[in-house]
Order: C-alpha cells, then structure tokens, then sequence
C-alpha cells in the first residue's frame, strides 16, 4: 500500500480560498508601498551561506536552512574531519549556499552589490517567502513570506514619519481599525542603562524590561539583580515602572529620568520630532503609542524602533515592527549608510483579518458563469459565447463533460458559481441564452446582448 502523501512541518498547502485572501493582502501592501513611491526589487531564494551567516547572531545561524553542495558533497571531507562528527565544522565542507532568513540582509547584500546602479535615498519594497528552520507554532511557521519596506542612503527621521504613515495606510485599506503602532528609540534604551550604571549590560537590561507587561515590575527587577544590574540603579528605574499618560506625558517623564544622559536627550528629540510629525499630519485608524519597554532588533537597530500590535481584544503577537538601522550595508563594506526599515506580518494578518470577518466577501468568487455541456454542437456554441464573454472580463467557462445536468448543476452549486447558462437545440435555433441565477432560481431567455449586460 503507498504511502500516504505529505508536506514537511512548518510548510502548507494553499486552498483557491487561501490563496485569493492571501493575494487581496498581497495586493494592499503592494499598492500602498507603491503609492508611497517605492520600488519593487527581488532577490534569489538562496544566497552563498558567506553572505548569511554570523549575521543573525548564533541562534539566528542556526534556524538557516543549509542546501548541499550538489554532486559528491562528502569527497572534500577528510577522515579526520569526519571522525569529528562536528556538524558546524562539516558543515562549511559540505554547503556553500544557504535558503535567505530574512529579507533583510539579502537587501543590504543587493544595495553594496549594485550601489552604482542605484539612486539613493533608494526606497525598495520586496515581497517574497522565507525560510526559518523554528518550531512551528500559530502565526509561525518554517516557511513564510516577508513583505518589507526599506530606504537607504538618508538619515531623514521624515522617513520615520512617513513609515508611520505608511503602516496606518495599509492597515485602514485592510478595514483593520484599531491597531497600535509602538514607537521607542535605541538612544532612550542606551540612555536608561547609561543612567542606571548598566552601559555593558545593555542586551540583558532590555531583555528583562521588554518582558514588564507580561511577568510584572517585581520579576523583572529580580532578574536584573540576577544579571548584575546594581539595586541603586534599578531604584532609579522606578518612575519607569509606572510611565502612564499619552505621549507628551511620557516624554515629559523620560526627560527627568535622562537629564544626564546626551544619547538619551538625542533619542527624546527624536521621538518627540516623529510625535510632533504625526500629530500634524494624523493617522485614519491607527494610534501612536510610546513603549520604553520595546526593545526587538537591538543586534542592528540604532534609532526608532517599531512594533504593530493588532486590536485590542485580538490575541495575537506582533502583526508588524521594524526600525532605523546605521550599519546595516557595512557588514558588505560600505560603511556610514544610514537605513529604516519595516515589516509586515502576512500569516499574522490573515488570521487576524480571519477572525474579525473582514475579508471581503468577492474576493473568493472565481468564475461567474458555467455554461452546461449538451453535447459537441451545444459546447462549440458556448464556446464561442464564452469567448465573447471572457473579452469583456467576464469569467466564464464550459463545464467540459456531456454528463447528465443535475450533475452539472451541483457542480455549479459547489463552486459558488452565480449563474449558469443553458444552451442547448432550442437556444441555438432561435439565437437566445437561458440565463439561470444560481441564489433565486429565477431563469430568462435573453439575447447575447442582454445576457452580457445581465452578468456585468
């Protein structure tokens, strides 16, 4: 008996329903990227494993999907190599090409590569699949796509601005209301363990203070005691703990806290440039939030840093984030070019779109008219029609077979299909169409014409 068929974990199959949701997001951010003056751009979906690895950090390197070099990949092995049994040492020997992790880093790869080539600042937008060897768990998966946008070559905190804009544009054009964009700074992080006597231990700082909301005040000033954060410094945390108000308040707050810290000073005039942006221009449904707490991205961020969360009420990661980076393109040697960048979320935002109903209904019709099949003559007749129909954007099509007409019917019925039309001897002796509605059951005979105006 053969075996029965499947797909690896973390991967799917795309249903005609899936896939037409899928293409109704694809086809919102690409609009709105475009709108906003970006350009597309594509990259292979796999780079030479130099190009990939060590810039993700060890965790990252792990979770790349390493491809085997073709032919005979153990002959450049030797005995002693082998009898190692190191996976990373062999690893190098026998795969040179890696599948892409993130957008990212192929993007800044395509900027150094072609950097005579290009305009700057370059605005790009990339929408492909990427691969992660993580567990699979809801809104996560092995293989996945990325949809980003970038610009390289300003420093412009306008481009801040403007990404702010650009989130609150797709987001009211998916009809998804509501949602939070996130702002910190990576200045104001540097700023607070500058403060608090805890400049080398930035990464495990933000670490334990990106998890406030979610193990509480008192746990997290544990776990910084646990990482050798001194208890005179985490007293001077305090009033974070409690930054409440809307943004003004909260800015007003963090300028007490870092009266004595220059970078933090930069990273208030920053966010208080981008607030103060956004407030005369306004957002249609999004909200603007400021969150010390944030803290992705900290390996390559060096500036704004942004989250999306989705509507209250909605349990679900993360649906967007991103960030200004300084030094993304230096690690392909050129250095001093200053970059922004953000994400969105696609499998997050189907699910969220998913459970609040707000996918259109029209997005899943496909064919919107099945001419029944009587016969050789009968499908010649239709097909002539159809051809007619499908030059003026109707999808129509010819049920293929010549079986008995329930079974066309049902076929019809299973598929959604708004209307059939029946042409058979009578029809094509006196030139109509019956035109059947498949929802009220109510059937004309009409002239070409007339059932052309009937389905537009």
């Amino acid at each position: 008996m053969a075996q029965k068929p499947s797909i690896p974990k973390g991967t799917r199959d795309f249903n005609p329903e899936d896939v037409a949701k899928r293409n109704y997001i694809f086809n919102t951010i690409k609009r709105q990227f475009e709108v906003f003056g970006f350009q597309p751009i594509e990259t292979p979906s796999f780079e030479n494993s130099s190009t990939l690895m060590g810039k993700y950090g060890d965790e990252g390197d792990r979770l790349i999907f390493k491809i085997l070099n073709s032919g005979d990949y153990l002959n450049k092995v030797s005995d002693d190599l082998y009898q190692t049994k190191s996976s990373s040492k062999i690893t190098t020997k026998i795969s040179e090409k890696a599948l892409r992790y993130d957008l990212t880093v192929p993007f800044a790869r395509y900027v150094v590569q072609h950097q005579n080539e290009i305009d700057f600042p370059f605005k790009r937008y990339q929408i492909q699949p990427v691969w992660r060897a993580d567990r699979p768990q809801k809104g996560r998966y092995r293989e996945f796509y990325q949809c980003d946008a970038d610009v390289v070559g300003s420093d412009s905190l306008w481009q801040e601005v403007e990404f702010v804009q650009l989130y609150d544009a797709v987001f009211t054009a998916l009809g998804l209301k509501g949602v939070t964009i996130k702002i910190n700074n990576r200045k104001i992080l540097s700023g607070i363990a500058e403060v608090i006597g805890a400049q080398d231990k930035l990464i495990d700082f933000t670490v334990a203070l990106d998890k406030l909301d979610k193990i509480g005040e008192e746990k997290v000033k544990a776990e910084m005691l646990d990482k050798g954060i001194p208890q005179s410094g985490i007293d001077k945390l305090q009033p974070l703990f409690s930054l409440k108000g809307d943004f003004g308040a909260q800015i007003s707050e963090l300028k007490t806290i870092l009266n004595t810290s220059e970078e933090g000073k930069k990273g208030i005039e920053e966010l208080e440039f981008i607030n103060q942006g956004i407030e005369t221009l306004e957002l249609n449904t999004a909200q603007l939030q400021l969150d010390v707490t944030l803290a992705r991205g900290l390996n390559y961020y060096t500036g704004a840093i942004f989250e999306v969360s989705a509507p209250k009420g909605v349990k679900m990661g993360s649906i967007g984030g991103g960030g200004r980076y300084d030094n993304l393109t230096e690690i392909f040697g050129k250095p001093n070019t200053s970059g922004i960048g953000i994400s969105f979320g696609l499998d997050r935002i189907y699910l969220v779109l998913e459970e609040l109903g707000l996918f259109p209904k029209t997005i899943s019709e496909s064919t919107k008219v099945l001419f029944l099949n009587f016969g050789n003559a009968e499908a010649m007749a239709s097909m002539k029609a159809i051809k007619q129909l499908r030059a003026q954007g109707i999808r129509a099509e010819l049920f293929p077979d010549n079986k008995k007409t329930i079974k066309q019917f049902n076929y019809a019925n299973k598929r959604e299909i708004p209307f059939v039309v029946l042409l058979g001897e009578s029809e094509m002796n006196s030139n109509t169409y019956t035109l059947k509605n498949m929802k009220t059951g109510n059937q004309e005979s009409l002239s070409f014409d007339d059932m052309l105006k009937s389905l537009q």
